[in-house]
C-alpha cells in the first residue's frame, strides 16, 4: 500500500490511465471484429470504408500512446492484406 501522497496520487493516475487505455484498446479491436465480419460477407465497398475507419482508430491509439506505434503499422499493414485479397478476389 502506498503511503506517501506521491505515491498515493501515482496510484490514481495509473488507475486513470489504466481504463482509458483498455477503453480504447476495446474500441479498436471492436472495429477490427466488425472489418473481418465485412470482409467475411464479401462486400468490397464496405470493407474499404470499415478499413478506412479502423486505420484512422488505430493511428489515433498509437498517437495516444496507448499503443505503440509500429504495432498499429503492422496491424494496419495485416488488414490491408486481407482487403487486398479480397479485392483480388472480385475483380
Amino acid at each position: 500500500m502506498a503511503h506517501s501522497l506521491s505515491a498515493k496520487k501515482r496510484v490514481k493516475q495509473n488507475a486513470k490511465r489504466r481504463t482509458t487505455n483498455r477503453a480504447r484498446k476495446s474500441r479498436v479491436k471492436t472495429q477490427i471484429k466488425h472489418f473481418e465480419s465485412v470482409l467475411a460477407g464479401g462486400d468490397v465497398e464496405t470493407a474499404t470504408e470499415q478499413y478506412r475507419s479502423v486505420a484512422r482508430k488505430l493511428d489515433q491509439t498509437a498517437a495516444a500512446s496507448t499503443m505503440h506505434k509500429k504495432t498499429a503499422a503492422r496491424k494496419k499493414s495485416r488488414l490491408a492484406k486481407q482487403l487486398n485479397r479480397l479485392k483480388a478476389k472480385k475483380a
